[in-house]
């Protein structure tokens, strides 16, 4: 069976964000696949650095959704997030007996496809990675406060 969709991707890309790659994996990792609506709801009271910029990012892609595709953004859905490394400020700090160690500070390149929720499919995808979500938080071990 063919499904019949009208689906539309919009990209947007954040170049050159100084904050490591690892550390912003945390919070895109956290709404991938999700409804925009959700993912701007859990993002605004994320308390990592790296959620504002995301944030602004995932904004800037649905008002091109909305001018250049005239896409509704409650249809829109977080097809993929990605995060890659940009380049690299390379400094040295000096260390004992005149020696001088590296640092290396990492940016970062994220990028964001959004699809509209025409399709059946994509909906029963996302639904399905949200339950596997809570079935993987309900796992974890309760938290104790000492």
């Amino acid at each position: 069976m063919v499904e019949q969709t009208t689906t539309k991707e919009v990209t947007a890309r954040l170049g050159d964000l100084r904050i490591s790659p690892r550390k912003v994996r945390l919070v895109t990792d956290a709404i991938n696949h999700r409804p925009v609506q959700a993912a701007e709801w859990q993002l605004s009271f994320m308390s990592k650095k790296a959620a504002r910029p995301v944030l602004k990012l995932i904004r800037s892609a649905v008002a091109n959704a909305q001018n250049n595709f005239q896409l509704d953004p409650k249809n829109l859905y977080i097809k993929s997030i990605t995060v890659n490394q940009g380049y690299m400020l390379k400094r040295f700090k000096p260390r004992a007996q005149g020696r001088a160690h590296p640092i290396r500070r990492r940016t970062s390149i994220v990028d964001v496809t959004l699809i509209s929720k025409q399709s059946k499919s994509f909906a029963k995808r996302a639904r399905k990675a949200a339950g596997k979500r809570e079935k993987e938080a309900a796992a974890l071990p309760p938290k104790t406060s000492n």
